[in-house]
């Protein structure tokens, strides 16, 4: 049975914006890291192949007698970890800013990093901790990897899509 797939567009002229409905490949998430000290993140980082979030949420239990038994609970606290797989590319400001981080500790390990969304919407992390897991090393034919974690520090700042 054949089906065929209808997405709908936000459109700026000839650009194609935004995913408004439907479902999308996942590279039209996009990922950029700003500069030590900026609140903004714009700079794009190539050769990005694969990607994972895990939401850590922190959720309070009790059981009240007037609940005869049942537990209540309340949501409490939050984090975000985006784990990214993709290649070193010398060169590239957004790869590079990432890789710079690998011999880092402290407040040097953060920067401003920014997930924009299909449909437009965005999270940035103004000051996420940028923990790099590999950076160049491999296999003799292989092609250097560049991995790293990207965890939230604080309340992360949320716009929706226009």
């Amino acid at each position: 049975m054949s089906r065929s797939l209808k997405l709908n567009f936000t459109m700026k002229g000839n650009d194609i914006m935004a995913v408004s409905s439907g479902v999308y490949p996942c590279y039209e998430n996009q990922f950029a890291v700003g500069k030590t000290g900026t609140d903004t993140a714009t700079t794009a980082i190539a050769n990005c192949e694969e990607f994972s979030v895990a939401f850590d949420n922190g959720v309070e239990e009790w059981t009240a007698f007037e609940n005869e038994g049942w537990k209540s609970r309340l949501m409490t606290a939050k984090s975000v970890t985006i784990s990214v797989k993709g290649k070193r590319t010398i060169g590239d400001a957004g790869n590079d800013s990432i890789a710079e981080l690998a011999f880092k500790n402290g407040t040097a390990a953060q920067l401003p990093f920014k997930w924009t969304f299909p449909n437009g919407a965005s999270v940035l992390f103004k000051n996420a901790v940028i923990s790099v897991t590999a950076n160049g090393a491999g296999a003799s034919t292989g092609v250097a990897p560049l991995e790293f974690e990207v965890m939230s520090n604080g309340k992360p700042e949320y716009t929706p899509a226009a």
